[in-house]
């Protein structure tokens, strides 16, 4: 008789905590006219759930930055405030944590985008990085966008689309990442902060 009355109050306990555990959007990490501003599809759960930007593990953005040269050093996710010191800034098209991209509805693409373009118009910034063609072409309906600068601008500003960082992107192993966001960082005007590449001109890869 006890065991059979704990089972009801267990399992709602569950649910509540289930529901409860729903990890809140990522806060931005942008400013007015910063050089870049790098843009993710959406916030991956691990990250949410830790209160920082690309914080999932596996996932590659913090050492190309620093690769790339966009950073003096290999910054960690909770250190990404430390970017806007840089003129640069972390955002995303959806706001919703989920623990993958594919999880995402073609709505909430373009709903992203819409929002997005607003951001971008009241933030101004030089350059907007996407990260992922396949993010892009959801959120702005163009179907032949590729890696590299696109002709269309965002908001205002000029886009960058940059591979996605994602560890699952076998694509762009660790080396090929960095070049690409090196291509941005150059084209942004921006100093090799890690020494490391330089201003190019980079091998293909």
């Amino acid at each position: 008789m006890d065991s059979g009355r704990r089972q009801v109050p267990s399992q709602r306990c569950e649910a509540v905590i289930t529901h409860a555990s729903r990890p809140p959007s990522l806060e931005d990490v942008v400013a007015e006219g910063l050089d870049v501003v790098f843009v993710g599809i959406n916030p991956g759960l691990p990250s949410a759930l830790r209160g920082h930007n690309f914080a999932t593990p596996g996932n590659r953005m913090w050492p190309a930055l620093h690769r790339s040269g966009f950073t003096p050093h290999l910054f960690r996710p909770d250190q990404e405030r430390d970017l806007l010191d840089l003129g640069l800034g972390i955002t995303s098209i959806v706001r919703r944590p989920t623990a993958r991209a594919a999880e995402l509805t073609r709505d909430e693409y373009v709903r992203g985008g819409a929002d997005l373009r607003r951001r971008v118009r009241a933030l101004r910034p030089a350059w907007l990085a996407l990260l992922g063609v396949t993010g892009y072409r959801a959120a702005f309906g163009v179907r032949d966008a590729g890696i590299g600068p696109q002709s269309e601008p965002v908001g205002g500003t000029r886009v960058w689309v940059l591979p996605n960082p994602s560890g699952l992107n076998a694509h762009f192993p660790p080396a090929a990442l960095a070049v690409e966001f090196a291509r941005l960082r150059v084209a942004a005007g921006l100093p090799d902060r890690s020494g490391l590449l330089g201003d190019g001109p980079f091998d293909e890869t």
